[in-house]
């Protein structure tokens, strides 16, 4: 790809997409620039052959396509020292950003974007960090200006990390709480199913392996059979079997609203980050 791909924040969600990227080959090192406030905390962009640098004004006028990394709350200050930083003057210069602010509206980054330039277009995504292995899951939803050349563009990218899909605003904060935080909560299921090998005498390393593939199995053949996960489920329960009192277990310990309350309480916590 010819453009220059930038990033404003190189925390661990910029880290993982360009891992992902960097994986097939999607784009250059030497044709991405990233900026963040201390160099040092950029090492490891420059060791992967990046440009980096402490001003965010300097990726805006070398890029075409930037990534907003940066803390929601952070999103004012970052515009501000963009204006502070410029190395060239760029207030008619078409840039495509691309967000990651959990909870922050299309409405909202234009607002603060337009002080940067009169052609600034918006594209709201919500990553993960499995981006990193190439098993990630994005969001995605552009502003009315974008055109369909730049989403193909921005899909392509984040399709070098795993899926990547078109979806409307409104499911953002919500699907995107599944997507998004859903991780934690499956590392937590898989070191807790480690725990219980443990505890049947199993060494950890061994049961830590066999939790984690079996996790990425299960997910494989949920996308790939197209069978729904319940009638999945029954396929392994046998009438009196092992399986089945295993699920019982589950059930008295009500994972199951446990897991539904976890993906309410990040949505309304994505919710009430967007409205402050």
């Amino acid at each position: 790809m010819s453009f220059n791909l930038g990033f404003i924040g190189g925390g661990n969600m910029s880290t993982a997409i360009v891992q992902g990227i960097f994986k097939t080959n999607t784009h250059p090192p030497s044709k991405i620039w990233v900026s963040g406030p201390r160099l040092n905390n950029l090492k490891h962009w420059s060791d992967l052959g990046t440009n980096v640098t402490n001003k965010n004004g300097e990726v805006f006028c070398e890029c075409d396509v930037i990534f907003l990394g940066v803390k929601p709350s952070m999103l004012t200050a970052a515009v501000s020292d963009c204006l502070k930083t410029l190395t060239t003057t760029a207030s008619c210069k078409g840039v495509l950003f691309v967000s990651m602010l959990a909870g922050i509206t299309i409405a909202d980054l234009q607002k603060a974007l337009k002080q940067l330039s009169k052609d600034v277009r918006v594209i709201r995504i919500m990553p993960n960090t499995p981006m990193t292995v190439g098993e990630g899951a994005c969001l995605y939803t552009p502003d009315e200006s974008v055109s369909d050349d730049q989403c193909q563009m921005v899909e392509k990218l984040l399709r070098s990390c795993g899926m990547c899909e078109r979806v409307p605003e409104y499911l953002i904060n919500s699907l995107g709480a599944l997507t998004g935080c859903g991780p934690a909560f499956v590392y937590i299921i898989i070191e807790a199913l480690a725990d219980g090998a443990v505890k049947q005498g199993v060494p950890r390393d061994l049961a830590l392996r066999f939790a984690a593939q079996m996790v990425a199995g299960s997910g494989k053949m949920v996308l790939q059979s197209g069978k729904h996960p319940g009638l999945l489920k029954d396929e392994v329960c046998s009438p009196g079997g092992s399986t089945i009192c295993g699920v019982t277990a589950l059930e008295e310990g009500k994972i199951r609203s446990t897991l539904i309350n976890a993906v309410e309480a990040s949505t309304l916590r994505n919710q009430q980050i967007g409205k402050k």
